[in-house]
């Protein structure tokens, strides 16, 4: 019974959504969890989530966490063990009983335009069409080419790029590393600048949730952590939070060692209207010790510029 009961314990069951990425972002994952507990056989185990489900319906009424509600009542009832998400996509406030594990090194953090007419977003044709069913890259879009006609599309990355081929439109702007996890960074166009093109709070990392009292998955998950992209994407998601956490305007946040000690980190954070019509931007430097004081800084920057007006409307 004791081998039996030893045998059960070295099942890990990882939840994940079924798309291709999602899969290979859950591989890279448990690569880095299997080389420090080879004895453990990591099972994983396909979500639908809502986000997957409504193709249809826009993101931004779908309300928060539509990639991830499905996969943590899993993880709450026990039917998994722990789970893997893009980070971009978690809530800043998690469930009663959830908690972040692990944080894993970012990949690209930065957006990336692909075009089949081969131009820069500066070179898009006056008129051209542009999918996009993010309200952030919409409004940034907007900001930089108000004469461009920006088209709502919706699926995974590849779905998206086959409509961006000149069907429904001329090209989309996707997450870099999106695309160079799944082998496709051949075709981007033009990698956008993070300060100028500001990416949504933790884009490029992963996540690993576990239920916030089993301290057995969080010895278990403690080698996957990234300690400075922890730092980082923490200040990204506090300032997201000091504006509700709910915050359901265009706004990204961005962050980026500031010296080469490493003990201070740069946030440049964007807010803005749906329609592009009015944008702020800030940058600000801070400790990485500090990351919430970090963020109150910037969100401080912004209501001076006048961009509470935005959250009131």
């Amino acid at each position: 019974m004791a081998a039996a009961a030893d045998q059960l314990s070295a099942v890990v069951r990882v939840g994940t959504r079924s798309s291709r990425l999602a899969l290979i972002q859950t591989e890279l994952t448990l690569a880095v969890l299997r080389a420090a507990h080879p004895d453990v056989d990591f099972q994983v185990v396909t979500v639908t989530t809502q986000g997957d489900a409504n193709q249809a319906a826009p993101l931004a009424g779908m309300g928060l966490g539509v990639f991830v509600t499905e996969i943590e009542r899993r993880l709450e009832t026990g039917a998994i063990d722990l789970a893997v998400h893009s980070l971009k996509d978690m809530p800043t406030l998690l469930p009663e009983g959830m908690a972040i594990g692990a944080v894993l090194e970012r990949a690209d953090p930065r957006d990336a335009l692909v075009c089949h007419l081969g131009a820069t977003l500066d070179e898009y044709p006056a008129g051209g069409r542009i999918g996009t069913s993010s309200p952030r890259r919409a409004a940034q879009i907007a900001e930089r080419r108000p004469d461009l006609d920006i088209v709502p599309i919706r699926g995974n990355v590849d779905t998206r790029l086959r409509k961006a081929a000149g069907d429904e439109c001329d090209g989309t702007v996707v997450a870099a590393a999106g695309l160079v996890r799944l082998g496709m960074a051949d075709v981007v166009t033009e990698y956008l600048s993070p300060q100028q093109f500001v990416p949504p709070p933790g884009q490029g990392a992963m996540a690993v949730e576990i239920r916030a009292d089993d301290a057995r998955m969080r010895r278990l998950v403690a080698p996957a952590n990234h300690a400075a992209t922890e730092a980082a994407v923490s200040a990204e998601r506090a300032f997201l939070e000091a504006l509700g956490g709910g915050c359901q305007v265009p706004v990204g946040a961005y962050v980026e060692p500031d010296d080469a000690s490493g003990d201070a980190l740069s946030l440049t954070v964007f807010l803005a209207a749906p329609d592009g019509s009015a944008s702020y931007r800030a940058t600000v430097v801070g400790k990485v010790s500090d990351t919430a004081g970090l963020a109150a800084s910037a969100w401080q920057r912004l209501r001076e510029q006048g961009a509470a007006t935005l959250l009131a409307s």
